[in-house]
């Protein structure tokens, strides 16, 4: 079991980083939303690791912290998830807003990740609300709500990323009675900030 590697970071790809750990190079899965933390070629990382073997596939998949790990490590023991469609999932979203979802029962946010559907997040969430409610050790912090879904699916239709799109939501206070139109607009207003 290869729990975590230390060492230089030799290049980044779409979905992957090459490092050098002593006098080997391992090709490691990454989320995409980690490899531009990861810095430069020449700098020295530390990922949390997950060796995966199956009969036709070896591979290592890496994390930033030990709650995406963790996540990762629950989402393929769901049916129908493997590696692939928990990597998409924790590329788009944070570890975080993953969990919220799951706890929340927020299937419309889970379902905009591509490659998840209706059915399989209903499965995720099925199958992982007790798991993490008990174990999750993170803060589950700025999620998308089951009535922002709409607003979600309209900044995700202007181009946001959901995990961008998520964020300014989150950052739009909650009112009584406020349109999704009027969400949207506030949403895109945040996002002009940054």
């Amino acid at each position: 079991m290869i729990a975590a590697v230390e060492g230089t970071l030799v290049s980044r790809g779409a979905n992957t980083v090459t490092v050098k750990a002593g006098p080997l190079s391992l090709q490691i899965n990454v989320p995409g939303s980690i490899i531009s933390k990861l810095g430069h070629a020449g700098s020295t990382v530390m990922l949390h690791t997950h060796f995966y073997v199956r009969e036709d596939v070896i591979a290592l998949y890496g994390f930033s912290t030990r709650q995406e790990l963790a996540l990762f490590e629950q989402l393929i023991t769901v049916s129908g998830i493997g590696p692939k469609v928990a990597l998409a999932l924790l590329t788009a979203l944070s570890a975080d807003q993953i969990a919220a979802a799951i706890i929340g029962g927020n299937a419309d946010l889970l379902s905009q990740v591509p490659g998840i559907g209706k059915k399989t997040a209903a499965r995720i969430i099925l199958d992982l609300k007790g798991k993490l409610e008990k174990g999750w050790e993170g803060e589950v912090i700025s999620t998308v709500t089951d009535s922002d879904s709409d607003a979600l699916a309209a900044l995700t239709g202007l181009g946001y990323s959901i995990r961008e799109a998520a964020q300014a939501l989150s950052a739009v206070p909650q009112t009584e009675g406020m349109s999704v139109e009027e969400r949207v607009r506030q949403a895109l207003q945040q996002l002009a900030k940054k």
